[in-house]
């Protein structure tokens, strides 16, 4: 059964309502395609192929078929007309005419970007009731060692805060590779698609798979909306709930995708950051996914200054050797997303199937820390957030953290430095509070602002250091190696853009020693040992400049994204990863997302 892509109605033999049948073969609802003509629209709305003959030609906004060729009108059985070309008389064709063209359907201009603009789906009345599946954060705390001695005072004394996101209660069908739609926020996915001309051939074909890959995955109460762009940018889909009907008109817009010609990356990210901002209604959790193969050819400045009204996570994939990955990255990072490099065309839809894996996990909104000293004589020092916004008040003795989303069982580990204070005589307590770790999180179906019980790091205050029995957190050095190699991976990407492989080099290799000598590596930590692998592997894309420019600088800054964000991305061929340090944050949601993606070919 065919469908009306302008009113999503189905096109049916024997309904009596008249078809057009377009130059490029496309049907539509006869009153349909010529209220969306009216309105000024001369293209396709599914393949946007530029139509010679207008469907008002020869009409004159009335149901007088004379003059329009044989090619666009296809009668149906059961019609009230005939083909024009036999000169007979039609009856009735008035009751088929809407009083108001305007008001025909849910068809609207477009006065930003001059596109056919159909109303967005409504959301789904049962996304609306309470889950009954209750989310919270888990908090656990790692002072760097358990006792400082009383005479002591210490610096920049580590304390490793970890938190996971969790859910009680899920009903999972053990056959679906993702969380039931009743355990998770529903997402308004918005998907910005290169169609440029070097996505010819396979890469656009193998796209068009990706994409069939995200709609069967999407739930009833998910929306999705579709934005190319080449020289010019697309809106083709708007938001759909991809229920049955709405699946089907997804494909038929993927299925039709062309390439066009020049690549406009930022004009197809504010289209598609304009289908979020122009909603009527919002899902709980949205997000939109960014791919290209090529360099922005609008040649445009301040990027940075551009994205800042993008209020949404943006995860961009750049694809194959000729992308802008510093491009691709700097939006990713301004908008609080992930930067994956998809290496070989054949990973498109594993980029794609991890990516949705995470976002159709989403349990946690709006999560923040709060650190609180306790002694009036501790005062913070930095937060190490990675990308992650954070501030000090109160004379550096109040800390926030702002974390966002969460996905199911995902993880994240801050570490926060601060000073201990020596204890004076008077003092009888053989321990010292150090800090108060609490949390508040916004539950996606309840939208009530939630909070953690507070957690209290506390340390042992020894007269002498016999008397105290140290024990030293791995979890705190294992922290610290995350960091100095994510540190190491930047300094060298710097070195690297000055032209200075062999000081890169230096950096990675003086990372690896350090890591070796490490309480963690030496315990046989396997975030260690990952950490390694990686540092190795990006010293082999830095061999030259040649390779450097194809794979190194688009390698290293996906995993300063993956590391920054503590956040999975896509990084190179992932089918040769035997170490695993590409899948060092990857999510149970994840991994099932792309195991389904292997057995879907």
């Amino acid at each position: 059964m065919m469908t009306c892509a302008i009113c999503n109605g189905a096109i049916q033999v024997g309904d009596g309502k008249p078809m057009f049948t377009a130059e490029c073969s496309h049907c539509f609802h006869f009153l349909c395609v010529v209220s969306n003509a009216k309105s000024g629209n001369q293209n396709c709305m599914i393949c946007q192929a530029k139509w010679k003959v207008s469907p008002l030609q020869g009409a004159n906004y009335h149901p007088s078929f004379n003059g329009l060729p044989n090619w666009m009108i296809s009668p149906l059985e059961g019609a009230n007309f005939t083909d024009p070309s036999h000169k007979r008389v039609r009856t009735n064709m008035e009751n088929y005419w809407p009083a108001n063209l305007e008001n025909f359907g849910s068809t609207v201009l477009d006065p930003t970007f001059g596109n056919l603009l159909v109303t967005e789906d409504p959301l789904d009345p049962q996304s609306l009731f309470a889950s009954n599946s209750s989310p919270y954060i888990d908090i656990q705390t790692y002072p760097e060692i358990s006792a400082v001695q009383r005479s002591i005072h210490k610096e920049n004394f580590s304390v490793l805060i970890n938190l996971k996101a969790l859910v009680t209660d899920i009903k999972q069908d053990n056959d679906d590779a993702h969380m039931s739609q009743s355990c998770r926020a529903p997402v308004d996915l918005v998907t910005v698609l290169d169609v440029s001309g070097s996505m010819r051939g396979s890469k656009i074909e193998l796209l068009k798979r990706a994409m069939r890959f995200v709609i069967e995955n999407l739930g009833p109460s998910d929306r999705l909306s579709i934005v190319t762009f080449s020289s010019y940018a697309r809106r083709l889909l708007p938001l759909r709930r991809m229920t049955d009907s709405g699946k089907q008109h997804a494909l038929l817009v993927v299925n039709s995708l062309a390439t066009g010609s020049g690549t406009h990356i930022l004009n197809g990210l504010r289209t598609g950051a304009s289908v979020i901002d122009s909603r009527k209604e919002k899902n709980p959790f949205c997000s939109i996914m960014l791919l290209s193969d090529g360099k922005d050819t609008s040649r445009e400045t301040a990027i940075s200054t551009k994205l800042t009204t993008i209020k949404v996570p943006v995860h961009t994939f750049g694809f194959g050797s000729s992308h802008d990955p510093v491009l691709l990255h700097s939006i990713s990072q301004t908008c609080k997303g992930t930067f994956s490099f998809v290496e070989a065309e054949r990973f498109i839809q594993d980029a794609f199937a991890q990516c949705i894996g995470g976002l159709l996990s989403v349990v946690l909104q709006d999560v923040q820390v709060h650190v609180q000293c306790v002694h009036p004589d501790i005062c913070l020092g930095p937060l190490n957030a990675g990308s992650y916004s954070m501030r000090l008040t109160d004379m550096n003795q109040t800390g926030f953290i702002d974390v966002g989303d969460l996905y199911e069982n995902e993880e994240r580990d801050f570490l926060v430095l601060l000073n201990v204070p020596t204890v004076g005589d008077e003092g009888s307590s053989l321990e010292t509070e150090l800090v108060h770790v609490g949390c508040t999180y916004k539950d996606p179906f309840s939208k009530q602002i939630k909070s953690t019980a507070v957690k209290k790091v506390k340390i042992q205050r020894p007269e002498t250091e016999e008397e105290g029995f140290v024990v030293v957190s791995v979890e705190v050095d294992r922290e610290k190696c995350r960091l100095r190699a994510t540190k190491a991976m930047s300094e060298s990407r710097d070195a690297a853009e000055r032209g200075d492989l062999s000081g890169a080099w230096s950096i990675l290799e003086s990372c690896q020693k350090e890591l070796t000598e490490t309480t963690s590596a030496r315990a046989g930590n396997q975030l260690c040992a990952a950490l390694d692998s990686e540092l190795k592997e990006i010293r082999s894309r830095m061999q030259n400049m040649q390779i450097d420019e194809s794979s190194g600088r688009a390698y290293v800054l996906s995993g300063m994204s993956s590391h920054s964000g503590q956040r999975a991305t896509t990084r190179g061929d992932t089918s040769s990863d035997s170490s695993g340090f590409v899948h060092v944050y990857q999510t149970k949601s994840m991994e099932n997302m792309v195991a389904r993606s292997h057995t879907t070919g």
